[in-house]
C-alpha cells in the first residue's frame, strides 16, 4: 500500500501540472513531511529547499524567454516574460513538491519492507535496495563519529585555515571511505560463510495485510486509476507558453482534483484518526 501511494504521488507530482494539482500538492506534501518528521522536517523545508526553489524561479525567468506578456527586457536585451516567470514557480512547486515526498519515502519505506515486496520476486534487487537504503544513514552516523574523534585532537573542519580545513574535511572523508570499503568486505564474507547464493531462499516476513490494509489499497488504486485517466485524456493539462491559458474548469476536472486531493490525504488521515484513538484510549487508564 505504501509503495502505491509513493509511486503514484511522486509521479503525479512530476507530470501534472496544472496549478491547481501543484497546490494540492504542494500543501499535502509539506503537511505529511511535517508529521513524519517533525520540527527538523520543518527547519530542512525552509533552510534548503524553499531557497533552492527561489533559485529556480530566477534561473528560468533569466535564461528563458518565452512568452506573449513582456513585462521589462533585461540588461542583455531578452525579454523579460510573465510566462516564464510563472512557469518558474510552477517548475520550483513541482520540485519543492518530489523532494518532501521523497523525504516522507524515505521515512515510511524502510529496508525490510522493500524486502517483502520483491523479496520473492527479484531477491537480488531488494536485498541491494534494502543495502543501500541501510547504507546511508550508517556511512552518515560514521562520518559523525569520526569528526567528533577528529574534534578531539584538533583536526576537525573547524580547526585552522582554509587550507588546513579542506585537509582535515579530505582526512575524515578518506577515513569515512575506507572503514565503507572494509565493511563491504566484511559483509561479503559474513553473507558467503551463511550461505547466500546457494540453492533457493525463503522468505520471512512480520508484514500481514488486514481488511483495513485491503480496503485501504483498493481506494488508492481506484483514485489513482480515476487520476491517471482523467490526465491521459487531457482534462489536468495547461499550457504556460506561448501564452497562460485561463484557470476554468467543469464539473469532471473538479471531481479530479477532489480525487487527488483525496489521495494525498488519504496517509495524514489514517496518522490523525490513529493520533485520535491513542489519545483516547489513553485517557481511558
Amino acid at each position: 500500500m505504501n509503495f502505491l501511494y509513493f509511486a503514484s504521488v511522486i509521479l503525479f507530482a512530476m507530470f501534472l501540472m496544472h496549478p491547481v494539482c501543484l497546490a494540492i500538492g504542494l500543501i499535502n506534501s509539506f503537511a505529511y513531511s511535517v508529521a513524519t518528521g517533525g520540527k527538523k522536517a520543518v527547519k530542512f523545508n525552509f533552510a534548503f529547499i524553499l531557497p533552492m526553489a527561489i533559485g529556480s524561479v530566477l534561473l528560468n525567468a533569466a535564461f528563458n524567454h518565452q512568452g506573449m506578456t513582456i513585462l521589462a527586457y533585461l540588461p542583455s536585451g531578452n525579454p523579460l516574460t510573465l510566462e516564464s516567470i510563472v512557469y518558474g514557480f510552477a517548475a520550483a512547486i513541482m520540485i519543492m513538491t518530489v523532494i518532501f515526498w521523497f523525504s516522507c519515502h524515505n521515512k515510511i519505506m524502510t529496508g525490510d519492507k522493500f524486502v517483502y515486496l520483491f523479496g520473492r520476486l527479484v531477491p537480488s534487487l531488494s536485498l541491494i535496495l534494502s543495502m543501500v537504503l541501510r547504507f546511508v544513514p550508517r556511512f552518515k552516523e560514521q562520518m559523525r563519529v569520526v569528526n567528533k574523534a577528529q574534534k578531539g585532537i584538533g583536526r576537525s573542519v573547524r580547526n585552522g585555515n582554509l587550507i588546513r580545513r579542506a585537509e582535515n574535511g579530505m582526512g575524515i572523508f578518506s577515513a569515512v571511505v575506507t572503514w565503507a570499503l572494509e565493511n563491504s568486505i566484511e559483509t561479503a564474507d559474513s553473507m558467503k560463510s551463511r550461505g547466500f547464493g546457494r540453492g533457493a531462499r525463503t522468505a520471512y516476513s512480520i508484514y500481514k495485510a488486514g481488511k483495513s490494509d485491503v480496503a485501504a489499497f483498493v481506494w488508492m488504486l481506484f483514485l489513482t486509476f480515476y487520476i491517471a485517466v482523467g490526465a491521459g485524456i487531457g482534462s489536468l493539462h495547461y499550457v504556460y507558453y506561448p501564452k497562460m491559458l485561463p484557470l476554468t474548469v467543469d464539473g469532471y476536472e473538479i471531481s479530479l482534483f477532489v480525487a487527488y486531493f483525496l489521495l494525498c490525504f488519504t496517509p495524514i488521515a489514517i496518522e490523525i484518526k490513529e493520533v485520535a484513538v491513542w489519545k483516547y484510549l489513553r485517557s481511558k487508564i
